[in-house]
């Protein structure tokens, strides 16, 4: 019998929220709102949409390798040389090339927050290497904590920000202090998926270390604000040998021919962009003062376009409940928080018709 390496025992496989589709058709439902992935509630950019439309033509045709257009693209707007881009098939896919790339097994770590985008994790353990996982210190990554912890086998430190599934953050001053003391031989991931949704004026900037010559590697993705979510792209910022060393372990082709076309067009839909911060930083508004409303129920306020929640009971009896009424969340007992769900922002209506049920939940079960 031809066996799998045996360090593949210890990865369990990530798991995705529950898709509608099988939602309606488990349960027999003819209506359900998604707030599970962190998808963008008001849809796809629609610029990227038209584009789409135009090239489905062309999909008998290999996508351009190394995504030449997207990465002129993305070098006008954000002002950096292409040889310091890179894209991926999302920003998942990098992360795992970062891990290929730098990590070398069985010794080589690499650092995580207990409670971060559990990913990361999963891309050391593919790698062959160890993770050292750091408890959260007050919800948000402990920057001392895990600088403590390095050792010489360290060779990356992944910190999401804002945190999924918590949706916290660093701050500039804290951030500027920790990189000061990160060794030169460590890459540090930042993981900034969430991005465009941020409004706090201290949030740091990342690029700044990239500019100064630093071992970073900064993450963005069209999967959440754009809409793209289902074509699969984002894309990195680094030096350009790092970004080198990352284009050696992807495979080619990785990028699909409309991906490329419709993050292009989604870059320029700043409308769309406006429109859909307006809509989260209203539903935050309008979910904080719900949730506050409701007894022995614990939220984080986010930075991101989900909000976390932790509740007195086991979080799957009111996953479950809510999915029975056509609501689908996302259990967070992968993460250690057993009895929290993370709830996507949705559209005004989604989140009152979440709140509407939540109480009805509540109410049966307290």
């Amino acid at each position: 019998m031809v066996q799998p390496r045996a360090d593949l025992e210890r990865i369990q496989p990530y798991r995705p929220g529950k898709p509608i589709e099988e939602v309606c058709r488990e349960l027999g439902l003819k209506k359900v709102i998604k707030l599970a992935s962190n998808e963008n509630p008001l849809g796809t950019s629609p610029k990227a949409i038209r584009a789409i439309r135009k090239a489905i033509k062309e999909s008998f045709l290999y996508p351009d390798d190394i995504n030449y257009y997207l990465k002129k693209k993305l070098s006008e707007k954000f002002n950096i040389d292409e040889s310091c881009i890179i894209t991926g098939n999302g920003s998942v896919e990098i992360i795992y090339l970062a891990c290929l790339a730098f990590l070398t097994p069985p010794n080589d770590e690499l650092i995580v927050s207990k409670g971060s985008f559990v990913l990361a994790k999963i891309g050391s353990q593919v790698a062959g290497a160890k993770c050292v996982e750091i408890p959260l210190k007050e919800y948000r990554h402990d920057l001392e904590r895990i600088l403590a912890s390095l050792t010489p086998n360290t060779k990356i430190i992944y910190l999401d920000i804002p945190i999924n599934p918590l949706g916290t953050i660093v701050y500039k001053k804290e951030l500027e202090d920790f990189m000061e003391k990160v060794p030169d031989n460590i890459l540090v991931i930042f993981d900034e998926a969430y991005y465009e949704y941020i409004t706090e004026k201290k949030y740091p900037d990342t690029f700044r270390y990239l500019r100064k010559g630093k071992n970073v590697l900064i993450l963005r993705t069209f999967s959440k604000i754009y809409g793209l979510a289902g074509l699969r792209i984002g894309y990195g910022f680094s030096k350009p040998e790092i970004i080198s060393a990352l284009n050696k372990v992807r495979y080619p082709f990785h990028v699909n021919r409309l991906a490329q076309i419709a993050a292009i067009a989604a870059l320029d839909d700043i409308r769309f962009v406006k429109k859909s911060i307006r809509n989260n930083e209203m539903g935050k508004k309008y979910l904080y003062k719900e949730l506050t409303k409701i007894k022995n129920v614990f939220f984080l306020e986010s930075h991101a376009n989900f909000i976390f929640i932790n509740f007195p009971v086991d979080s799957q009896i009111i996953f479950e409940k809510l999915l029975r009424l056509g609501v689908i969340t996302r259990t967070l007992k992968e993460y250690d928080f057993p009895n929290a769900l993370r709830v996507t922002i949705g559209k005004p209506e989604e989140n009152e018709y979440f709140i509407k049920c939540l109480n009805k939940v509540l109410a049966e079960i307290t």
